[in-house]
């Protein structure tokens, strides 16, 4: 339930943030509105991973941040209504960034903690995250018609107030270790993860996960407004198409890595994102649902992949930490380079103020075979008799 209603608070504004913008005359800072979050993510994913693992209790971070995301979330939205600027909703955007970033893989740490077998139990959970995203976007479209509205960004707050309150109903767990009485900054920051980039396969892992979000980066800023351009008018319920192919990929994900090896798997990831992308180029509504589908594939096959790599494979005691690294690396990393580059290429991409679709796509597609390729020749991996009987610390 957590996790439903956590991705619902995310996916009720995260969806539809590019099309609200641009409704309200802001389409110009959308590339920079999303790489807010990616800012944030330099600065509080670690350090509240490090609060998780040695201080405070992971259910009393989520707490806080969650209080933080509700308050500058409305504030975010009130001024984008009240007409405030680009200059104030940019400032309010990135102080929620700062609050929100760090939560979902904060999230996902606390929820792996409590599981006996991760490999087998993690994807059934983590469903409840897709059903949380994907009734979001229903919602917003057929419900309360708010894929252009500020609507949304206010129903946001409503689902956030309700995560905080579920963070009370969650079952104690004993602390792996106790907190340093004296911790060096470092530790504070949650630096200490860093050393885990010496693991040639967490290496590889790690930089893959960003670079296959720098294209990622393209998918919700601008797939939505390529739907609008196209004509179709509820565009964040479309969007909400690619959770369905996510929830197929996460009943069947324990199956999957039972049966073949991590490299075969997130290798499939990326070429679903490949293929995704190919579709978009053709310019057409039939194509562009069709990729859209196809993301449910290739996020799950990839990024959720990598947390239970990390869960297996890293000490427990630096799982949280692991965790926030990746969300450096994914969100922070990955996205601030995704955004601003590729609103740079759309920029590139227009002619007299419209989108050239299928050359922005295509751009697009070339960079993930690009991480697909790197991936193929960089990760070497271990057997799948080795994964079962062992692991990386």
């Amino acid at each position: 339930m957590l996790y439903a209603v956590h991705a619902c608070a995310l996916g009720f504004w995260g969806v539809n943030l590019g099309a609200v913008l641009k409704a309200h005359g802001l389409e110009h800072i959308v590339p920079f509105a999303f790489a807010c979050s990616s800012i944030a993510a330099f600065i509080s994913p670690l350090a509240m991973g490090a609060l998780a693992d040695h201080h405070w209790s992971p259910e009393r971070v989520l707490r806080m941040l969650g209080i933080g995301s509700t308050v500058f979330l409305f504030l975010m939205y009130f001024a984008i209504q009240q007409g405030w600027g680009a200059a104030w909703v940019l400032v309010l955007t990135q102080i929620h960034a700062l609050w929100s970033v760090p939560t979902f893989g904060l999230s996902t740490s606390l929820i792996l903690s409590r599981l006996s077998n991760p490999k087998e139990q993690f994807g059934p959970i983590r469903v409840w995250a897709t059903v949380g995203w994907m009734a979001a976007g229903i919602l917003v479209s057929t419900v309360l018609h708010a894929d252009k509205s500020v609507v949304s960004g206010y129903a946001a707050c409503v689902a956030w107030i309700i995560t905080i309150g579920l963070t009370f109903s969650l079952p104690k767990k004993r602390r792996l270790e106790l907190p340093k009485a004296h911790r060096s900054i470092k530790e504070v920051l949650g630096l200490d993860a860093l050393p885990l980039l010496t693991h040639p396969d967490h290496r590889v892992v790690f930089i893959t996960s960003a670079l296959l979000n720098m294209a990622l980066a393209a998918f919700y800023p601008f797939t939505v407004l390529h739907l609008q351009d196209l004509g179709i008018e509820r565009a964040t319920m479309v969007m909400g198409i690619g959770q369905i192919s996510e929830i197929i990929t996460m009943l069947a994900l324990s199956a999957v890595l039972t049966r073949l090896r991590l490299k075969w798997v997130f290798l499939a990831g990326i070429g679903f994102g490949v293929a995704r992308y190919a579709l978009f180029y053709l310019n057409s509504t039939s194509a562009l649902v069709l990729g859209i589908f196809l993301h449910g594939f290739c996020f799950t096959l990839f990024f959720i992949t990598a947390q239970i790599y990390l869960e297996q494979r890293v000490a427990a005691s630096m799982r949280a930490r692991a965790q926030a690294l990746m969300t450096l690396m994914t969100s922070g990393f990955g996205n601030l380079f995704g955004y601003l580059g590729i609103g740079w290429w759309r920029v590139f991409c227009m002619t007299e103020g419209h989108t050239n679709w299928p050359k922005f796509w295509a751009g697009m597609t070339l960079l993930t075979i690009g991480v697909f390729v790197f991936f193929a020749l960089a990760y070497k991996g271990r057997s799948r008799e080795t994964q079962e009987t062992s692991r990386l610390v």
